[in-house]
């Protein structure tokens, strides 16, 4: 079977190119990165020094024409986590649209306007969207499954913690698969036995092995149109109707509590470090000691707030520095720079307590070493580009599974 064609969209630094490609059944065609915040494209610059600038776009994703986007088998992208409601407008023939410049109604537009839409979807979100917005749990999720069914895709999703799988990060991230309706996947799928195929037959189960038992299992159907679920879905309720792994498919939802499967070898923070060759200014002085021990201990005191409000403020205490016989804690965007911090990762060497390095962090997340590294960009933007990324092997298991489903 010959290369899939893939459309990467929010590419960041090319962490879906990274594992789809290594496989060799994948082949990115057409890509877009666009920051909207900063002037300076740094996300953008990294990915055209790695991947090169042919057919990549660096431009708003919302003012691409579509005709400027090739036909290709499979979109992918890791779209930001934001507020998905949609509103009525009588100007638009459609009757319905999304908040103008949140993102999934980026990739919604491509979907709905192109002769030919991708056949399959792989996307990436924080596993928060399963149960936002606060008020109405589950209602942002319900949005996308409704919307994808409304356009000829059944959904198939896991929240994956890399790190039960074996990976060197606790990164805990919503993946879901999309099969348009013209695809004999979506048939399969239409046809099982949705346990089994959560369990058992997916793509997911494919790639990520789960128990066999799982709790809380759910069967639903999205009644209602857009608007209907925007303004009404699981309104007054305190959990979301959405557990960690299920299908959607002609809007009904069949979703389980799932566990993961797997007494495979593991990495260990303990294993991405680079040992002899860490320069000075990874390490903190001891003067600053204090400062980390306080930002990591448990805390109980009284704070005041900004309009002289006081309240009482607790929080429990971090692993101090981390442990080095586990997989990583989860990094985060604000992970570079010297100033002490709660959230940031410190180890302990023969030499005192240090930071990790650009290459740790671009480990923890299994990109190659030194991916990152740019003239012009600095640690601090290399520690930001892993904060936002994603685990490069978690990618490459998804669609090794799903190149073998499509295959056969």
């Amino acid at each position: 079977m010959k290369k899939l064609k893939v459309i990467e969209l929010f590419a960041g630094v090319g962490g879906f190119r990274l594992g789809l490609e290594k496989s060799g059944n994948y082949e990115v065609i057409w890509s877009n990165q666009w920051e909207p915040s900063t002037k300076t494209q740094h996300a953008s610059m990294v990915y055209e020094a790695r991947f090169g600038d042919k057919n990549h776009s660096n431009t708003d994703i919302s003012e691409v024409p579509i005709s400027e986007i090739p036909d290709a088998d499979i979109l992918v992208g890791g779209f930001p986590c934001q507020d998905y409601s949609v509103a009525t407008t009588l100007q638009n023939s459609k009757g319905l649209i999304g908040k103008k410049g949140v993102l999934w109604w980026s990739i919604h537009h491509i979907l709905s306007e192109k002769e030919t839409p991708p056949k399959y979807l792989l996307l990436e979100n924080v596993d928060r969207l399963l149960k936002s917005p606060s008020t109405q749990r589950g209602r942002d999720f319900a949005i996308m499954l409704k919307s994808l069914s409304n356009l000829g895709y059944a959904v198939e999703w896991r929240v994956i913690n890399a790190a039960d799988y074996g990976m060197p990060q606790r990164r805990r991230r919503i993946f879901f698969l999309g099969y348009h309706k013209s695809t004999p996947l979506y048939k399969s799928l239409k046809k099982a036995d949705k346990k089994d195929w959560i369990t058992q037959q997916g793509t997911m189960a494919n790639a990520f092995s789960i128990q066999n038992s799982f709790e809380k299992y759910n069967h639903f159907t999205l009644d209602g149109d857009l608007v209907e679920i925007s303004e009404q879905f699981n309104h007054g309720e305190k959990l979301s109707p959405f557990a960690n792994t299920g299908v959607s498919i002609n809007n009904e939802v069949f979703t389980a509590k799932s566990h993961p499967n797997y007494d495979g070898p593991r990495t260990l923070l303990a294993d991405v470090l680079q040992n002899g060759e860490v320069t000075k200014d990874f390490f903190i002085p001891s003067q600053e000691y204090p400062k980390w021990e306080y930002l990591k201990g448990a805390k109980k005191e009284v704070r005041t707030a900004k309009n002289g409000y006081e309240y009482n403020y607790s929080e429990g205490a971090m692993v101090f520095p981390d442990a080095l016989d586990n997989a990583s804690r989860t990094i985060i965007t604000g992970e570079g720079g010297k100033s002490p911090s709660r959230f940031k990762h410190v180890v302990q060497t023969s030499k005192g307590l240090r930071r990790l390095t650009p290459v740790e962090l671009e480990r923890l997340n299994m990109f190659p070493d030194n991916h990152t590294q740019l003239e012009g960009i600095s640690d601090a933007k290399r520690a930001f580009f892993m904060g936002n990324a994603l685990v490069v092997g978690v990618v490459e298991k998804i669609g090794a599974a799903l190149f073998k489903k499509i295959s056969n």
